[in-house]
């Protein structure tokens, strides 16, 4: 069996590690925010190249507060694309905003910048593009069109941590940057979490009271805050992980590599890695018209795999009062009917590449 991930390995390769960091936090009688959370606010925030990171308890709770400070309000209208995890455009709805869906660009599977514009409305506000994948959308159109319509562009970092664009990594390059750990990320927690970088000092005092019921100080509630404070715990074991997570990246890639070079020419469709940008290889995503079938047969000879995402935002019965219809947003669709997310992760053997690459070419020999 080759499973689509396997988390009981990496906790395998650092069990010590992460079991004193939980026992210290156990110890110490701090388990909300505290020590072990500022720590980890400061190296990530430094791996970022941002100034200042705030330590969240979810990635839709980062995109949430990232919004919310910076003055989005019910009524906005908030751009991205529809070929997201549903988080994305959840976020933008807690305020009351609507989001407003661009289409993508098929080869990366990220928004494409060419079809902003003619998106943009008196009512748009911001721009969130998904770096998706674990590759960054293509940054310097989106900010450059940004800037000249004044709008705020918060960046969905959730699956690339590690990323960049032309040497800058992802999170930096917005107002603000939002990142998940949840446990199957690239960096993930033993639970929930998730963390904004930004460099802007305002906003970073912002958040930082919007996480923890508004407060500039215990009891003295300025704004109308949540309760979406990291637990100790989290913060220390994402501290023991993030010094494995260059380490982890490389692997990742070597596997990606790999994979583009067993199957180069072969049934299926492969992603590409955009000039200028690193793929940190969150999903390994073929495409191909006979998905289903790929899967099942894969599923048979021991192979997990993954779908990310088979419904497109815009379709899902959740946000069928945004009044889209099928084929308004023909790539995005597309994709979500021809993508197969492969195994792939830093355990992942290379022999196990060779095999799944191996079982996908014999599928297309299958009747």
């Amino acid at each position: 069996m080759i499973p689509f991930l396997n988390l009981k390995a990496q906790y395998a390769a650092l069990q010590p590690q992460i079991e004193a960091a939980a026992l210290g936090v156990l110890r110490s009688g701090r388990y909300v925010l505290g020590e072990e959370v500022a720590a980890f606010e400061t190296e990530f925030a430094a791996a970022c190249g941002a100034r200042h990171a705030i330590a969240v308890n979810t990635g839709t709770s980062a995109l949430h507060l990232s919004l919310l400070a910076a003055g989005i309000k019910a009524g906005d209208e908030v751009i991205t694309t529809p070929f997201t995890f549903v988080a994305t455009a959840a976020a933008i709805r807690y305020i009351g905003a609507r989001p407003v869906f661009v289409d993508i660009d098929p080869k990366t599977f990220t928004i494409d910048p060419n079809l902003i514009e003619r998106a943009i409305t008196p009512r748009t506000r911001a721009i969130v593009p998904v770096h998706l994948y674990g590759q960054m959308a293509d940054m310097a159109p989106i900010l450059e069109i940004a800037s000249r319509h004044g709008l705020i562009v918060v960046e969905d970092a959730c699956q690339a941590h590690g990323a960049s664009y032309f040497g800058q990594r992802a999170g930096s390059m917005g107002l603000s940057g939002c990142f998940s750990f949840y446990p199957g990320k690239n960096l993930g927690a033993c639970g929930e979490g998730g963390i904004i970088v930004t460099s802007d000092d305002e906003q970073a005092r912002l958040m930082r009271m919007l996480r923890d019921w508004g407060q500039d100080r215990r009891y003295h509630h300025v704004l109308e805050g949540y309760n979406y404070r990291m637990d100790a715990i989290q913060g220390a074991i994402l501290r023991v992980k993030l010094h494995e997570l260059d380490t982890w990246t490389d692997a990742r890639r070597y596997r990606a590599r790999t994979y583009t070079q067993l199957l180069a020419g072969g049934p299926v469709d492969l992603p590409v890695e955009a000039a200028g940008r690193r793929h940190v290889w969150h999903i390994f995503a073929v495409r191909t018209p006979d998905r289903d079938q790929l899967q099942k047969f894969l599923a048979e000879e021991g192979v997990e795999t993954g779908l990310h995402y088979p419904v497109p935002v815009h379709l899902q019965p959740s946000y069928a009062d945004l009044g889209y219809e099928p084929g308004d947003f023909p790539l995005a669709e597309a994709a979500a009917n021809t993508v197969l997310s492969l195994p792939l992760y830093p355990e992942l053997s290379v022999q196990e590449v060779e095999i799944v690459s191996k079982l996908v070419r014999q599928n297309a020999y299958v009747d």
